[in-house]
């Protein structure tokens, strides 16, 4: 079973929870392409969660392109690979992120220092960082 860490306590909906923490599974080798996530009925009742959380969380996954939907398998990882699409999103989210962090006075050597250490914890040993 996919371990997964989903904070009760916290502001941010249950299925974004859900679907950053299979995100950051895939960045870290720790699901892979190909893997089989549990059935909904099955990640639900071992999170104790609300079946349509978990459904809701597939789809997302779905149409953001990590995962496919298999009659036989259920929700398989299947990473799409489109880059410039995922450029395009990516620009997106860090403007907002960028901002926030100019608004809170955090400097571009601090962002950079971040993003690098943040980078190889994703980076497997002996992969180039500048590809």
């Amino acid at each position: 079973m996919v371990i997964l860490k989903i904070d009760f306590n916290s502001d941010e909906a249950l299925y974004v929870q859900l679907c950053n923490q299979i995100i950051l599974g895939i960045a870290t080798d720790s699901i892979r392409e190909g893997d089989a996530l549990p059935s909904v009925r099955q990640l639900a009742e071992h999170i104790g969660i609300n079946m349509h959380t978990v459904n809701k969380a597939y789809t997302v996954l779905r149409q953001e392109g990590f995962v496919k939907l298999d009659r036989r398998r259920g929700a398989v990882v299947a990473v799409d690979s489109d880059k410039y699409q995922a450029l395009e999103e990516l620009q997106k989210e860090l403007e907002v992120v960028l901002a926030k962090a100019i608004c809170k006075n955090i400097s571009r050597n601090e962002v950079h220092a971040m993003i690098d250490n943040l980078f190889n914890n994703y980076m497997s040993p002996g992969q180039d960082c500048g590809e």
